[in-house]
């Protein structure tokens, strides 16, 4: 760059709100401290002994019955088992909660109490004939 030529193309990018930073221009992707560095080389490191440990089940003469991959072990059950860590309780999780729990019950009990009352209305009124019926 020549002297003088005006700031990086970086200083001149500003993100907006409905795109993120590119990679190449996010500090966090180049700009990274040394706790960063050994963090990440140490899951490198994790994730290499995981897959030189399948590989090895993987390509045994006589492999076992299942070969279990522990890295889809432990996804697994951070899927399913473990969901309380990231689950947060906000004020919209509690309505859709109460939602889905109440809202089908008291949908339900609206009805058959509105269809009563017009049965009885109707009784009243003499135009409705009850049928013989053990369940009615």
């Amino acid at each position: 760059r020549a002297a003088g030529a005006g700031p990086a193309p970086g200083k001149l990018y500003r993100p907006n709100r409905f795109v993120s930073l590119p990679a190449e221009l996010n500090p966090d992707t180049y700009d990274t401290s040394p706790e960063k560095r050994r963090a990440e080389a140490e899951r490198l490191a994790i994730r290499s002994r995981l897959k030189r440990q399948y590989q090895l089940q993987l390509n045994n003469p006589s492999p076992p019955a299942v070969i279990e991959n522990p890295a889809l072990v432990r996804w697994a059950y951070a899927k399913s088992q473990n969901v309380y860590p990231t689950f947060r309780p906000t004020p919209r999780t509690s309505f859709l909660g109460a939602a889905y729990g109440l809202g089908p019950l008291l949908f339900w009990i609206f009805v058959l109490k509105f269809d009563r009352d017009r049965k009885q209305k109707r009784i009243q009124e003499g135009k409705y004939k009850r049928p013989f019926s053990v369940f009615c």
